[in-house]
């Protein structure tokens, strides 16, 4: 699926065939950095349509974003994309930052808004001289030329949405300006992804939409990370994880299971793809592909 490297990731994902893709998060030291080569290794054999590299908050892992993401270019057979953001930035850096991401090799990026400078839930403030929305951000690497720009989408809707329409026309907006595709932040309920879609489809919205998926390993920390979206793990799910709190093996075996059914889910629904939330860790994606009957 990676074989022709020139192809954007837009034109990858319209040319046929699923979509499978792996996130991973610029590493904090050496150990990091190995932990992170090791899942990258053991995920490559899959030959995934493309992996992409998160960018952190403020712009505070800009120099390894690009460098890890100009590495994955320069040393595997895999399709890199970068992670950008508007947060803390000039539209002059931004663009200095495409120009890094395009000397190392990088010609794919996901153009975000990104996390008010304060943290989730507060109050946005724009960087004098940059950017306040994502669109923005999305016609300035176009206007640079040389990227295939993809854009995230919320099945529950972003939490400063006015309503779920708004936040349909909000993507919509992002596709105006020249993004190719959209991923979804984690999610645990196929009907959130298609009522999504059938949203963004009944407003204009024709990019693909590739589902973000989490496994739940730690029920915590997912929790956490739903509460920064302003969400919650459902209910249901709750329950299935926590029946097997006092039992690590059982819990991590439920949690695998939880993600595969939903795999399985969107795919029979007609999901162009499943793009997975990795952590850095190759273990989880390979045991739902294991479920999912995946082979290399």
């Amino acid at each position: 699926m990676a074989e022709d490297r020139a192809q954007g990731i837009g034109e990858l994902i319209r040319s046929g065939g699923r979509s499978f893709s792996f996130e991973f998060f610029p590493p904090k030291d050496e150990a990091g950095e190995e932990q992170l080569w090791r899942a990258i290794s053991a995920l490559e054999p899959y030959r995934p349509t493309f992996v992409s590299v998160t960018y952190g908050a403020g712009g505070t892992t800009r120099d390894t974003t690009v460098r890890v993401t100009g590495r994955i270019a320069a040393e595997t057979s895999l399709t890199p994309m970068g992670h950008l953001t508007c947060v803390g930035h000039t539209r002059d850096e931004l663009t200095a930052i495409l120009a890094s991401y395009k000397s190392a090799g990088v010609h794919n990026v996901l153009a975000l808004r990104g996390d008010p400078p304060d943290g989730p839930g507060t109050p946005w403030t724009a960087t004098d001289g940059g950017f306040t929305y994502a669109d923005e951000l999305v016609a300035l690497v176009c206007e640079t030329g040389g990227f295939s720009v993809g854009v995230a989408a919320f099945p529950e809707g972003h939490r400063e949405a006015e309503s779920l329409d708004h936040d349909v026309a909000v993507l919509l907006g992002k596709q105006r300006a020249g993004a190719e595709f959209a991923i979804t932040e984690m999610f645990f309920r196929a009907g959130d992804y298609f009522g999504l879609v059938e949203r963004g489809r009944a407003a204009g919205v024709e990019i693909p939409i590739l589902p973000g998926i989490m496994p739940i390993l730690n029920l915590n920390q997912v929790k956490r990370m739903a509460e920064l979206s302003g969400r919650e793990v459902p209910a249901e799910v709750v329950e299935r994880i926590a029946a097997h709190e006092a039992d690590p093996v059982g819990l991590r075996a439920e949690g695998i299971a939880v993600a595969a059914e939903l795999c399985e889910e969107l795919l029979a629904g007609g999901a162009p793809g499943l793009h997975f939330y990795t952590l850095n860790r190759s273990r989880a994606t390979l045991e739902i592909f294991a479920a999912l009957n995946m082979t290399v």
